[in-house]
C-alpha cells in the first residue's frame, strides 16, 4: 500500500510544481553612446541636489541595526548611466528607464504632458490605452540639480522582464523642466532605494514584487559592463544572482540606515599609504545612478593629488597654509584634538548646528543677519582640510617643512566646483591603486578602472572617477560608490536580510 501513497505524493508534488511560476532569464537588446564630459557634469549636479534634498522628508530616526531569477539587461549610457526597458499597462507600453538605487520612485512621461518639450522626445504613458489603469491623482514633484519633474500619481501593472507587478503606484510626469531631459537617452526612472526616501511614500517596485510573492529570493543584483565597445551594457537580476557575473564569493555588510543602501566603510588607502580618514568607519552608499565615486573634498583632494589630477587653485586654502600653517602644526604637536584646532585659531566657531568661520557671526551680528560671506566660510573649510592633511602626514612622521609644502600642493589639486578633475591620459599607467576597505576586506580600484575616458587621439580627455561632494549632517559626510565602483565589483542588494554584497565582477 505504501507505494500507492508514494505515487499520490509524487503526483501532488508534480502538480504543485506545475502551478508555481517559473521566471526565466530575460535578455533585451541594448544600445550605447560614447562618454560625454558635459553629461557627466550635469548628471553629477543632479545627483548632488538629490542627496542634499531627498532626506528632508525622511524619518531621520529610522535606523537598523540560488534561485529563480528575472534579468533586465542594461544599456551603458556614456559609461555613466545604465538603463533598460520596462512595460506599464495592459497591454504593456514600453519605456526606457534608469534603474537607480539612489532613489525610490518610478516615473515616466505622461500623455497629459503638453507644455514640456522633453515629453515630445520620449515615449508617453497613455492611461486610456490600459485596461488595468487605476486613477489616483495625487500631485508629486521631484527636484534635481538642473530642473525637476512634476505630475501626479497613477496605478497600473508594471512589467519588468517576465515579471508582472500588479497595481504599482508610479508618477505620470506632466512637466519636465530641464534640457537634460530633452537630451536624455531614457524616458524615466525606476528607483530601487527604500520607501523611506520615496516621494509620496510610494512603495518601490522591488518591494511590491516581494509583497506579491514574485521573487523566490528577496534580492536584486547589478552587473555593470564598463567595456563601452561591448554589445551588452550590463544586467540587473531580480530574485537572485547570475554566477557568470562574478568571481569568488561576495563580502556582505549590513545596511546601517534605510533610505539609501547605506553601510559602514573602513579605511581608504592610496597606493600603500592609509589616509586614516575612515579607520573608525565612514558612512557610504551604493548608487547605480551616480557615475563617479564621490566623497568629502578633503580626502578626494588627496586622492586626486596622488593620481595627478588638476583642479582649481583655492586662494583660501593657500591663505590658511601661509598664515596658519605653523600654528596648525604646533597645536597638533602639542596634543590639541584635530577638531578643536581651527576653533582655537579663531577661524571656526560653533553656531549651534555646525562649525563656521568667526567672520560669520558675532553676538551682535547674530541678531542682525544670518549666514556669512562665502570667503569667511571657505576659510573655515580650508582650515579643517589643512588640519586633516597635516594630521595624516604626522602619522607618517613627516617633517614640518615638507608637510606644509605638501599641503600647499594639495590646495592646487582641489576639484573644480562641480567636483570633477582632469587627468593626463598618458600617465594612467603610473598612477597608484586606490583601495577601499569593506567588511575588513580590501577592494582595489586600478587606474584603468577609476579613470573615465572620452574621445580618441588628440581629442581624448581623461577624467578622475573621484568627485568631491560635501554633505552636511545628518545626511553627510557620506561616500557614494557609483558606477566607478560597481563596474569592477558585482553588487548584491539583499532586502530580505538587509545587507549589501560585493564580489569581483567577471
Amino acid at each position: 500500500m505504501w507505494h500507492k501513497y508514494l505515487l499520490v505524493a509524487v503526483y501532488l508534488w508534480a502538480l504543485t510544481c506545475s502551478l508555481v511560476p517559473a521566471y526565466g532569464l530575460v535578455r533585451i537588446g541594448l544600445k550605447k553612446r560614447p562618454l560625454d564630459l558635459q553629461t557627466i557634469k550635469a548628471a553629477r549636479a543632479e545627483r548632488e541636489a538629490n542627496y542634499r534634498g531627498s532626506l528632508k522628508g525622511m524619518n531621520q530616526n529610522h535606523y537598523l541595526g540560488s534561485s529563480d531569477e528575472d534579468i533586465v539587461p542594461l544599456n551603458n549610457y556614456m559609461d555613466a548611466q545604465y538603463y533598460g526597458e520596462i512595460g506599464i499597462g495592459s497591454p504593456p507600453q514600453n519605456f526606457t528607464v534608469i534603474f537607480d538605487t539612489g532613489s525610490s520612485n518610478l516615473w515616466v512621461p505622461s500623455s497629459k504632458c503638453y507644455f514640456s518639450i522633453a515629453c515630445y522626445f520620449h515615449t508617453r504613458y497613455k492611461s486610456s490605452k490600459s485596461s488595468t489603469y487605476t486613477a489616483i491623482g495625487t500631485s508629486a514633484k521631484i527636484t534635481y540639480g538642473s530642473g525637476s519633474i512634476s505630475g501626479f500619481f497613477s496605478q497600473d501593472n508594471v512589467e519588468v522582464g517576465d515579471l508582472v507587478v500588479k497595481n504599482q503606484d508610479f508618477i505620470e510626469a506632466t512637466k519636465e523642466g530641464s534640457l537634460t531631459f530633452v537630451l536624455a537617452k531614457f524616458d524615466g526612472l525606476l528607483g530601487l532605494g527604500f520607501q523611506e526616501i520615496s516621494v509620496g511614500n510610494a512603495t518601490p517596485v522591488w518591494q511590491t514584487m516581494a509583497e506579491q510573492g514574485l521573487l523566490s529570493d528577496d534580492v536584486f543584483s547589478f552587473w555593470l559592463n564598463r567595456d563601452t565597445t561591448a554589445e551588452v551594457g550590463g544586467e540587473l537580476v531580480f530574485g537572485g544572482v547570475d554566477s557568470k557575473h562574478y568571481k569568488g564569493k561576495h563580502t556582505y555588510v549590513p545596511v546601517t540606515r534605510k533610505g539609501y543602501w547605506q553601510f559602514e566603510m573602513g579605511d581608504i588607502v592610496i597606493g600603500n599609504l592609509s589616509t586614516g580618514v575612515c579607520e573608525g568607519g565612514c558612512a557610504a552608499v551604493v548608487d547605480s545612478g551616480t557615475s563617479l565615486l564621490t566623497g568629502p573634498t578633503t580626502i578626494v583632494t588627496e586622492i586626486n593629488h596622488a593620481i595627478g589630477a588638476e583642479g582649481v587653485v583655492s586662494a583660501e586654502c593657500k591663505q590658511v597654509v601661509s598664515q596658519y600653517g605653523d600654528l596648525i602644526w604646533d597645536l597638533l604637536i602639542s596634543g590639541v584634538q584635530p577638531d578643536q584646532v581651527c576653533k582655537q585659531l579663531g577661524l571656526c566657531v560653533f553656531n549651534g548646528a555646525q562649525y563656521v568661520s568667526t567672520g560669520i557671526e558675532t553676538v551682535v551680528e547674530k541678531e542682525s543677519r544670518e549666514g556669512s560671506s562665502a570667503g569667511d566660510s571657505a576659510l573655515c573649510t580650508a582650515c579643517e582640510m589643512a588640519v586633516v592633511w597635516a594630521q595624516n602626514q604626522l602619522k607618517q612622521k613627516g617633517a614640518k617643512d615638507k608637510v606644509l609644502s605638501y599641503i600647499n600642493e594639495l590646495c592646487e589639486s582641489l576639484p573644480s566646483p562641480l567636483g570633477e578633475s582632469i587627468i593626463d591620459c598618458n600617465s594612467i599607467s603610473s598612477m597608484p591603486n586606490v583601495t577601499f576597505t569593506i567588511g575588513d576586506k580590501p577592494f582595489v580600484l586600478t587606474p584603468e578602472q577609476y579613470i573615465l575616458k572620452t574621445g580618441e587621439g588628440i581629442a581624448a580627455i581623461c577624467i578622475s572617477g573621484f568627485g568631491a561632494l560635501d554633505l552636511a549632517p545628518p545626511t553627510g559626510p557620506l561616500w557614494i560608490l557609483g558606477d566607478v565602483f560597481m563596474g569592477p565589483y558585482h553588487t548584491v542588494f539583499d532586502f530580505g536580510d538587509l545587507r549589501i554584497g560585493f564580489a569581483e565582477a567577471a
